[in-house]
């Protein structure tokens, strides 16, 4: 039977946002991931001996841009793959003995003076076994931006990576876009079990639509849902508690095995249950979700034009205003359509 623990590591966040250069900035991310070199090993004492993957909050080690130009956030806090920060990481995963996995701003030589968001997964050996581009941010540049130009560059696999590893298929799943049942499922339809989600987001009582919706894409795919969210961002002018608790493991039936608290904590961790999933998956059965799918009923619906366009930064710079005045041509296009309606 193929069971291990899962641990969302729900971690403070000291952005670095105000340091005067990149080298006091890489400092900072260098000491973040220097405690993480005692924290990683020291949760099984908590977590449990069997911890086999760890997940990190979302931008970690550096904070957001907070209204930060994408060139000047680009130089001062995104990282390279194959940097010192990544390397370090490594070494971690593979002192340890865990899967790790997590979310950065990483730079791409290809696409100067922008960033991506990253998140990755290394292996006990320490390799980087997925990197995977955000395809969905509100405010800042995705690969769909460029997209014919990354299609040639990376291909079409690298927009939806999955890892196939001893402990389950593993896929990285960036913060809201949990909230986009097409993207996740694009995922599961290429094997994925376990979605890591590096989060941060508020935490308020009762059900957030973000915590609802990592519900239902563990249930509509049948995945588990490992979700690890900050414990705090420390240092910016709203108050340090907003982006806090919540970090939980979902099941593939959607019930949340564990939930933290606030503060950093990784009182979260879980079983995860592979052969069970897998169980599941192989039933005739009608809570089989993905089994069931008829795409050629939906395919032409998905093929439309009328969206969120592709390639809108191939000739444009990636400013805040350049992304409302698109969301707001999608949303005029879709109400000649009919597709919405005028208020």
């Amino acid at each position: 039977m193929l069971v291990y623990r899962a641990v969302p590591m729900q971690l403070a966040c000291h952005p670095v946002n105000d340091c005067p250069d990149r080298a006091t900035a890489q400092a900072m991310m260098m000491r973040c991931i220097e405690r993480l070199k005692v924290t990683v090993p020291g949760s099984r004492i908590s977590a449990g001996p069997d911890a086999k993957l760890f997940v990190l909050p979302e931008y970690f080690m550096t904070g957001v841009p907070m209204g930060m130009s994408i060139p000047k956030w680009a130089g001062l806090a995104a990282v390279d793959v194959d940097g010192p920060e990544y390397t370090a990481l490594a070494a971690i995963a593979q002192n340890a003995k865990v899967y790790l996995a997590g979310n950065a701003y990483v730079r791409d030589k290809h696409f100067p003076n922008v960033f991506f968001q990253g998140s990755f997964i290394f292996d006990p050996a320490g390799k980087l076994i997925l990197h995977y581009h955000r395809l969905t941010s509100m405010f800042t540049p995705t690969p769909h931006d460029y997209l014919d130009k990354y299609l040639d560059i990376y291909g079409a696999d690298a927009l939806f990576p999955v890892a196939k590893t001893p402990i389950g298929n593993l896929a990285c799943i960036a913060s809201e876009e949990i909230q986009y049942p097409e993207l996740v499922r694009c995922f599961a339809l290429r094997g994925a079990e376990v979605f890591c989600h590096p989060t941060s987001e508020p935490y308020k009582t009762g059900l957030t639509p973000k915590d609802i919706m990592k519900r239902a894409r563990a249930i509509e795919n049948l995945a588990y849902v490992v979700s690890a969210n900050s414990a705090g961002m420390i240092g910016y002018p709203f108050l340090d508690n907003t982006c806090d608790g919540l970090s939980k493991v979902i099941d593939f039936e959607g019930r949340v095995l564990n939930e933290a608290g606030f503060g950093e904590t990784v009182a979260a961790a879980s079983d995860i249950n592979i052969t069970a999933l897998r169980r599941a998956r192989n039933a005739a059965d009608i809570n089989n979700f993905p089994t069931r799918l008829r795409m050629d009923l939906y395919a032409s619906t998905y093929a439309r034009k009328d969206f969120y366009p592709p390639n809108s930064l191939m000739t444009k710079d990636p400013t805040p205003e350049h992304f409302k005045g698109l969301q707001q041509q999608v949303i005029e296009r879709l109400r000649k359509l009919g597709v919405i309606e005028a208020e």
